[in-house]
Order: C-alpha cells, then sequence, then structure tokens
C-alpha cells in the first residue's frame, strides 16, 4: 500500500516503536491477539519451497502441484489419492507443532494476562503451544476436524485418529520422537485402501474439511461457546487500557480481525493497536498516535520482547 491509500506506519522509529510495544505488554493486563497466516508461517509452518518438497515430493513430480494450500484443490483422479493428500496436509499442519518456538515466544509475554485470542488460522498451534483453550477462538475452523456433507448434520468430528490411519498407510514412519516422517528411501504411496475413505460415523455420508469456505461451514457447539466467550471479552473491554495485538494479519479477510480492531481502537482512547506483519505494518491515520506497526518478521520481533522481558526478569 502507499501513501495515496492515507495509511500510517505509527508514530516514531522502529526501535521508538518496539520500545512501546515493550512497555505496553508490561504495563497493560487486557491483551486482545488477532493471528493471521504470517504468525504460523514465522514459526517455520510455509506451505511452500523445502517443507513442501520433503513430504509432498511425489505429489509434486507426478501432478506439478507446486505448494501445500494450491494442493487442496487439486481434481485428484480418485478419493482414495485425494484423502491421501488431505492425509499429509492435516498431518503437517495440525498435528506436529511449527518447527520455531514463536507462539511459544508469544506466550510467555502474555504469562499473567488476561488474553484472547481471535485467529483465522486452523494449524491448532496455539493449543499445542500451551495457550489455554478457553481464550481461544478459531473462527475459520480446525484441520482437525471433519464434517458431513449432509446439510442437516450440524456435527464436527474428530480425525486424529483416521489421520493416524493414513499416514502409516501411505508408509510414513514413526521418527524417534514419534512423529511421521518420510522413509529413508522414500518410497510412499500417494493413495490410500478405499475401506480408509472417512465416512461420516452418524449417517455414513461423505465428508468434508470443518474449514470455511461457504455457507455449508459447520458451526459446532464448540465454535457457538468460544465466539460467545469471544463477545464477552470485548464487552469487558470496551473501555479502559486494551492491546489489540495484530499478528500476521493480510488483507484477504480485513473484516474478522483488522478492520474491527481499527474500529476499537477508534472508539477506545486508552486503547493501544499493535500491527506487527513483515511487509504489511500499517494502521489508518486516524489512530496513529494510538498505533504501533513494527514491520518485520513477527517471531525477531517476539524475540526481542522475550529478551528484553528475561532482562527485567533478573534473567542472563
Amino acid at each position: 500500500m502507499n501513501d495515496d491509500l492515507r495509511i500510517s506506519k505509527g508514530k516514531g522509529s522502529r526501535e521508538q516503536q518496539l520500545k512501546r510495544l515493550k512497555e505496553t505488554l508490561r504495563s497493560f493486563d487486557a491483551i486482545m491477539i488477532g493471528a493471521g497466516a504470517g504468525l504460523s508461517t514465522s514459526a517455520g509452518l510455509t506451505y511452500s519451497g523445502e517443507r513442501f518438497q520433503k513430504y509432498f515430493f511425489d505429489f509434486a513430480e507426478k501432478y506439478g502441484i507446486s505448494d501445500i494450500y494450491t494442493g487442496g484443490f487439486y481434481p485428484f483422479p480418485n478419493e482414495e489419492t485425494r484423502w491421501a493428500w488431505w492425509a499429509r496436509h492435516i498431518y503437517f499442519n495440525r498435528y506436529i507443532s511449527a518447527p520455531k518456538p514463536v507462539y511459544q515466544q508469544l506466550l510467555s509475554l502474555l504469562k499473567g494476562k488476561d488474553y484472547f485470542v481471535l485467529t483465522t488460522n486452523v494449524d491448532h498451534q496455539f493449543q499445542l503451544a500451551g495457550f489455554d483453550k478457553s481464550r481461544l477462538f478459531y473462527m475459520q475452523g480446525d484441520y482437525g476436524l471433519f464434517q458431513s456433507v449432509n446439510p442437516t448434520n450440524r456435527k464436527t468430528y474428530d480425525n486424529e485418529a483416521w489421520v493416524m490411519q493414513a499416514m502409516e498407510a501411505q508408509g510414513f514412519e514413526r521418527n524417534k520422537n514419534g512423529f511421521f516422517d518420510v522413509p529413508t528411501d522414500k518410497k510412499l504411496l500417494m493413495r490410500i485402501p478405499s475401506e480408509l475413505i472417512p465416512t461420516c460415523p452418524d449417517d455414513g455420508s461423505a465428508v468434508t474439511m470443518n474449514l470455511r469456505s461457504d455457507d455449508s461451514f459447520v458451526e459446532d457447539e464448540g465454535w457457538k461457546k468460544a465466539a460467545k466467550l469471544y463477545e464477552q471479552y470485548l464487552d469487558q473491554h470496551e473501555t479502559g487500557e486494551i492491546l489489540y495485538l495484530e499478528l500476521g494479519v493480510g488483507g484477504n479477510t480485513p473484516v474478522i480481525i483488522k478492520l474491527p480492531f481499527w474500529k476499537m481502537t477508534m472508539a477506545n482512547p486508552e486503547a493501544v493497536y499493535a500491527c506487527l506483519n513483515y511487509g504489511e505494518a500499517y494502521c489508518p491515520p486516524q489512530i496513529e498516535e494510538q498505533a504501533i506497526c513494527i514491520d518485520d518478521d513477527i517471531g525477531e520481533i517476539l524475540k526481542k520482547l522475550t529478551d528484553k522481558q528475561e532482562e527485567r526478569n533478573g534473567k542472563p
């Protein structure tokens, strides 16, 4: 974006804004986090490049798929192949922790704080890092859940047991840490047995991922409970000191996190809005006096904040 679109990069130098963020995190009790894909990318959960080639090399070679995201839309020749893809897609983006400790660094900064997390990510990394489940709202779904294609069925189903079976069926082997990895001979199957194609345990119907793509998305009881907790948190902190901490949120779905955070900051003179994003750290000029915008890798920023926090606590 450019100045013609009337944006602000916050007030002060990068170091001044970093110092202000550090002080805000120290002094404010209420921290509302809005997390997008950029947070997981910073943590190493990349969808292309080396990581994609390591786990999906055979799909890339046979079908010309170039990254994990677009592979989710590929018209595979049969269900056995499609679900083999999805077993890998789910496993390597939901059932293993991110390669870098970015989520753990964030959690350490929130110790003792009254925080809540709204995220468009579907990779479960907040819970894997130890965040309190009752303080999380996965608004766009969860890779760990299936839903029926039957529109009258408004339930979701845990897919972990199925994923583990489907990974074994393709030839993945457990490493010394107990996680699946590519065997040394790299011999993998790109299909699962027909009897492993997942179906709904209640009515036998076909299933799909519980990911928001259209109005068929199932908002189950867990989703509704989290949504209510989110609304309650916002109501409790409508006034007073609160930090709206936006992490890696792009412009694809601004109405979920970015625009509401701007609006709530504008309505509360005691609020601070912080945007940490590599290449996309900005805010509207109307809130620049309340804003902190740091253009850098989120993990690097959090590491600096974590190091400063440890210095205050007397750690070497």
